[in-house]
C-alpha cells in the first residue's frame, strides 16, 4: 500500500477501533447494573467467572511470551502470541458479558485490611479494563499492518495495562471466589 493511501485507510480504522472502545465498555456498564438480569433457564453460566479466570491466566502467559519472543527477534512467533492473547480477550470478553448479563454480582466478604485491598485492585482492573481496549486494538492494528513505529509507540501504552488488567483479573476471582454462591 502507498503512504497516502494507508494513511486514509489509518483514519477509517482508528475511527471504528474508537466507536468499539466506546462502545464496549458501555454496553459491559449497561449489562452489569441492569435492574434484572435475562433468564437462560440453567445454572451453566455460574461456572463462566472460573473459565473467565484460565482465560485471563492464559492471555497473561500468551502476552509474557509475546514480550520475549519479540525480545530475541522472533517475530512470527511474537504475532501468534499477541494473536493468541487478543483472541483470549475476545473469548474472555463474551463470556464475561454473558455471565454479567444473567447472574447478580457477587459481593466481596472479605473484612478488616483486606477489604480496601480487594476494591483498590479492583478499581484499578475495572477502570484500566475500560481504557485498555482502545491502544489494544490500536497496537493490534499496526502489528497486523506491519506499521512498526506506531506499533512500538502504542505498545509502549497498551501491554502494562492489558498485563495489569489480565493479572488482576485472575487476582479479583481468587480474592471473590470464596463468596460465590451458587
Amino acid at each position: 500500500m502507498e503512504p497516502s493511501s494507508l494513511q486514509t485507510s489509518d483514519k477509517g480504522v482508528i475511527r471504528w477501533i474508537s466507536v468499539i472502545a466506546v462502545i464496549v465498555p458501555v454496553l459491559v456498564a449497561v449489562l452489569l447494573f441492569m435492574p434484572s438480569k435475562i433468564d437462560v433457564g440453567s445454572d451453566w453460566v455460574y461456572f463462566l467467572p472460573h473459565l473467565n479466570a484460565v482465560i485471563n491466566s492464559a492471555a497473561t502467559v500468551a502476552l509474557i511470551a509475546g514480550v520475549i519472543f519479540i525480545k530475541n527477534g522472533k517475530i512470527d512467533y511474537h504475532r501468534a502470541a499477541m494473536t493468541a492473547a487478543f483472541g483470549l480477550g475476545a473469548i474472555f470478553l463474551i463470556s464475561y458479558v454473558i455471565y454479567h448479563a444473567t447472574a447478580e454480582s457477587t459481593t466481596f466478604g472479605g473484612e478488616g485490611w483486606i477489604r480496601p485491598v480487594y476494591y483498590f485492585i479492583l478499581i484499578t482492573h475495572i477502570v484500566l479494563a475500560a481504557v485498555a481496549l482502545f491502544p489494544i486494538l490500536l497496537a493490534y492494528y499496526y502489528g497486523y499492518t506491519d506499521q512498526r513505529a506506531k506499533h512500538k509507540k502504542v505498545v509502549k501504552f497498551a501491554f502494562p495495562i492489558w498485563l495489569y488488567v489480565t493479572v488482576t483479573g485472575v487476582i479479583v476471582y481468587l480474592m471473590i471466589s470464596p463468596y460465590y454462591s451458587f
